[in-house]
This record gives C-alpha cells, structure tokens and sequence, in this order.
C-alpha cells in the first residue's frame, strides 16, 4: 500500500516529527478534539507528532497530536466569560438595521436580518 508507506515515518527523518498513518497513533498521544473529549488541552507542549491521511488527488490531511501524559485540564468557566460569551452571542443574533433579535445568527453574507435583507419577499405562514 504506497500510501501507507508514505504516511509512516516513526522517527520523524522525512517530515521532521514522527508520523503515522490514519488511525495508528501509537498510545499515549492524542489530537486536539480527542484531548477535548477527555477534559484536557495540550497545556503549553508542542506538537510531537502527526497523523496523516492521503487523499487522491491533493495533500494529505494532517492531524497533530499530544501528549496525554502532559495535557492538563481545560479551565473551568469564570462568571465573567460566560457574560462575555453571552454578549457576544446576543450581538451575532442583532441585526444591525432594525437593532432587534433575530433569534439566530445573522448570516455574514447577508449581513443583516433576512427581513431585512430581502424586504418585498412576504413570506407568509402556511
């Protein structure tokens, strides 16, 4: 399988860590979403390896990973950025032109609320 043969380089000569191919990351390391499932973030370590994946026709996807043995705890939530999560959410929801809560997030590509995006479509309930 050529494709596993260049995804698998444990001692890191060819692309300057080591690398393994798709699914067999030695135990012991984890990616970045497998270290948020468990509750934990890299907490200051580098990267100390990866994890590559080929695809037909482009690069090869990449996944870091880290060490479970130095991973740390996530940080609980403080009251105070909770509240600064909450602001920052209502403003997504705010439509700049008419300053009211459109109960989702706005669009980036509208800009704005749909109503006023699109003010001559009625959109009528069935």
């Amino acid at each position: 399988m050529p494709g596993f043969a260049k995804c698998f380089d444990p001692n890191g000569a060819r692309y300057g860590i080591p690398t393994y191919p798709w699914r067999y990351a030695p135990d012991g390391y984890a990616t970045l979403r497998q270290l948020r499932a468990h509750g934990l973030r890299p907490g200051g370590q580098g990267v100390r390896g990866q994890v590559l994946r080929p695809r037909f026709r482009r690069g090869p996807l990449v996944a870091y990973l880290y060490r479970v043995a130095d991973a740390k705890p996530v940080r609980p939530m403080t009251p105070g950025k909770w509240a600064a999560l909450a602001k920052a959410n209502t403003a997504r929801r705010t439509c700049p032109k008419c300053l009211t809560d459109a109960g989702y997030v706005i669009p980036r590509s509208l800009g704005v609320c749909v109503p006023c995006a699109y003010p001559d479509d009625e959109q009528r309930a069935a």
